[in-house]
């Protein structure tokens, strides 16, 4: 798979990314965030309101979501890309698919819950083959960008569990990180 380089406005909306996800520890929620832009414009961002809601369904992406759709008038975000400084679990990733993102960059990978390199939803071509009014095709995939800055945050947040984490395999990857991941030209 040939590889693409992150460009420099993948690059500010991450370190953006990583800086919320530094607020939403600062306030008592595990350090997840999200920013989602039409172009060079952000259109919603948001950080983990799971603690603050008493609600597991307000992962940072899924507020972020809302927000977009709300913002934009439309349930369809097909020209927007999604940054999140961990790969969205498959929870958020399928909204994502069914919102029709048409791009999501993330720093962490997440072996264990990851909607790309665990489960696949992210590029799983046959929902777009099989459900094409709702899944039409799958997203750009963009891994692997400001790996060090995300880590730290998390490692700043809580050292021990950031360890623990770790060791598990839970969040990081042993290998490289990923440039990108292209999607072939699909319907």
């Amino acid at each position: 798979m040939p590889e693409v380089a992150a460009t420099a406005a993948d690059k500010g909306m991450m370190e953006r990314c990583v800086a919320l996800s530094r607020m939403a520890a600062d306030h008592g929620e595990f350090p997840f965030a999200c920013v989602i832009c039409s172009g060079d414009e952000v259109v919603a961002e948001s950080v983990n309101r799971v603690a603050r809601d008493q609600d597991i369904t307000r992962h940072a992406e899924m507020v972020a979501i809302s927000a977009a759709q709300r913002a934009l008038g439309t349930i369809r975000l097909r020209n927007c890309s999604v940054y999140t400084n961990v790969e969205p679990c498959a929870m958020c990733s399928w909204a994502i698919r069914e919102a029709g993102i048409g791009r999501v960059v993330f720093a962490i990978e997440s072996p264990v819950m990851g909607g790309l390199t665990r489960w696949k939803l992210l590029d799983d071509r046959r929902l777009s083959k099989t459900m094409p009014f709702f899944f039409r095709r799958a997203p750009d995939l963009v891994g692997g960008l400001l790996v060090p800055e995300a880590e730290k945050v998390w490692s700043d947040w809580h050292p021990l569990l950031w360890r623990i984490i770790k060791r598990r395999g839970c969040l990081g990857s042993p290998y490289p990180p990923i440039a990108v991941i292209p999607n072939p030209g699909e319907p």
